[in-house]
């Protein structure tokens, strides 16, 4: 979390309390904020209101009481339920309030939420973050945003409270299309980690030897550090898993298509990620694409 004023007074209505969501609003109660929660189960709901969390009951009566509204749901589907459903926070939020969509949900749906809350003069911005279930819980998430300056502006000290790295990419949309292309690196890499250290295995190498040993050089990045480990270590307990990673390449595909694009070593790896899931691994951690390298799926 980085420095920010506090965010006592701010009613902050949060929606999706998932491997993320949960840390997120945890955050924004740490900060000062009141919390108005949201979620589809109801045990992490009782779990926070035991914190001292409001829960009113649905995403428009959160909507309602808040003057901030976030939503971290897991697929385009959901976010479409909860804020453009018959009792979503769109229909709850009057003017000059503020949404935030910081799921990773497509880039016309970002742009379609945007134009739907203006025409009510509520400002929606998109907000997809990367940084795992600990960046959620540490308050150290990396957010890309987009949509109006001033609406960023007013948001930033809400933001603050969960991350540490908050960039306005552009207009609406662009904090999605940010996002996927973080979503293909990180994707991408897990890949050629997973094949780099699944050949070294093969090959008669301890694999964590050698990620100790290329650690440092050209080929160090976050994702050898904590993703490699994971590997080596056998550790799979999800803090992404793999199948929101093949949803994230898979709309990013499909982003890229309408665009012109074809991105062949996106849809090489999307494909590896449909074949860790057929084979009842898509549960696990994004990282355990490594299994379909070191002999567990032989």
């Amino acid at each position: 979390m980085t420095e920010t004023a506090s965010l006592a007074g701010c009613k902050v209505g949060f929606i999706g309390l998932g491997l993320m969501g949960k840390g997120m609003a945890r955050n924004l109660q740490k900060a000062g904020a009141q919390l108005f929660v949201h979620n589809r189960s109801q045990a992490v709901v009782e779990e926070l209101t035991a914190e001292g969390m409001t829960a009113p009951g649905s995403p428009r009566a959160v909507a309602e009481a808040a003057d901030i509204v976030i939503v971290c749901v897991t697929n385009t589907p959901a976010a479409e339920a909860v804020i453009e459903g018959p009792d979503g926070a769109l229909s709850g939020l009057g003017r000059g309030k503020i949404l935030i969509d910081m799921g990773t949900t497509t880039v016309t749906a970002a742009r379609r939420f945007a134009a739907a809350g203006a025409e009510n003069g509520v400002i929606v911005l998109d907000a997809p973050v990367s940084g795992g279930q600990q960046g959620a819980e540490d308050g150290a998430l990396t957010i890309m945003a987009g949509g109006d300056a001033e609406g960023f502006a007013s948001a930033l000290p809400v933001l603050q409270a969960m991350g540490s790295h908050i960039t306005l990419v552009g207009d609406s949309g662009a904090g999605q299309i940010a996002k996927a292309a973080n979503q293909i690196i990180v994707g991408l890499t897990i890949g050629a980690i997973s094949e780099a250290l699944g050949f070294a295995k093969a090959a008669g190498a301890d694999p964590a030897r050698v990620r100790d040993a290329i650690r440092g050089g050209f080929a160090e990045s976050r994702i050898l550090e904590v993703h490699g480990k994971r590997m080596t270590e056998g550790g799979f307990m999800p803090g992404a898993r793999a199948t929101v990673q093949e949803k994230d390449l898979r709309q990013a595909l499909e982003f890229a298509h309408s665009c012109g694009r074809d991105l062949p070593v996106t849809d090489l790896v999307r494909n590896l990620y449909l074949k860790l899931m057929d084979l009842g691994d898509g549960d696990l951690d994004h990282a355990a694409l490594y299994r379909l390298y070191d002999g567990t799926h032989s």
